[in-house]
């Protein structure tokens, strides 16, 4: 439901465009997504899981200036994601935040709001509009095991390289990109 103050389109909502790089990837892995600034950060999460590629087995946090905000009852001083939506965000000031997948791994990404606009049209959001590079899997051990599952990918000689394909299967290429099946993804999460 729209809130006062926002543009309004011919839903009478608008929409946030977002760009969710994930940190410390060189280079970097990114999307650009369009949603509905009535989402809430809940919502939020399950379209960065769709467009990352992440399969949504871990906890998450997101971070705002400075306060934490996630699923309640995960960790003390967290506050609900559900109670916060990106039209609030962008009318408190907010043009950058954090996002925390899996505490293990520590996938952290950075979002940027980029602006935020009429939504138009009857189009289905969110919907990914952008990217580059494939993400890395989930329980590859983060940044620094990811760098070493690409050394292992490289080198067919390397004792553990075909464990790693049969694990990952023999397709993943971690310069592609395939904003159908990210969108795919999304269409599946959100309709």
């Amino acid at each position: 439901m729209a809130k006062a103050g926002e543009p309004n389109g011919p839903s009478g909502t608008s929409v946030v465009s977002l760009k969710v790089t994930l940190r410390y990837t060189q280079p970097p892995v990114w999307r650009r997504l369009l949603v509905p600034g009535t989402v809430t950060l809940e919502d939020l999460h399950h379209a960065i899981q769709a467009v990352m590629g992440w399969d949504d087995s871990h906890l998450h946090l997101f971070e705002i200036d400075g306060q934490w905000y996630g699923p309640r009852g995960i960790v003390d001083d967290v506050a609900d994601e559900t109670s916060l939506t990106l039209n609030s965000l962008v009318k408190s000031g907010a043009d950058r935040f954090g996002y925390t997948y899996d505490f293990g791994d520590d996938w952290e990404h950075l979002i940027v709001i980029e602006k935020r606009k009429p939504r138009p049209g009857d189009k289905p959001y969110p919907v990914c509009v952008a990217g580059k590079r494939n993400c890395p899997p989930d329980d590859c051990g983060g940044i620094p095991g990811y760098e070493h599952l690409l050394d292992i990918l490289a080198d067919p000689a390397h004792p553990e390289h075909a464990e790693s394909v049969e694990w990952l299967g023999e397709g993943f290429d971690p310069e592609e990109f395939d904003i159908g099946n990210s969108n795919a993804a999304l269409a599946a999460r959100f309709r």
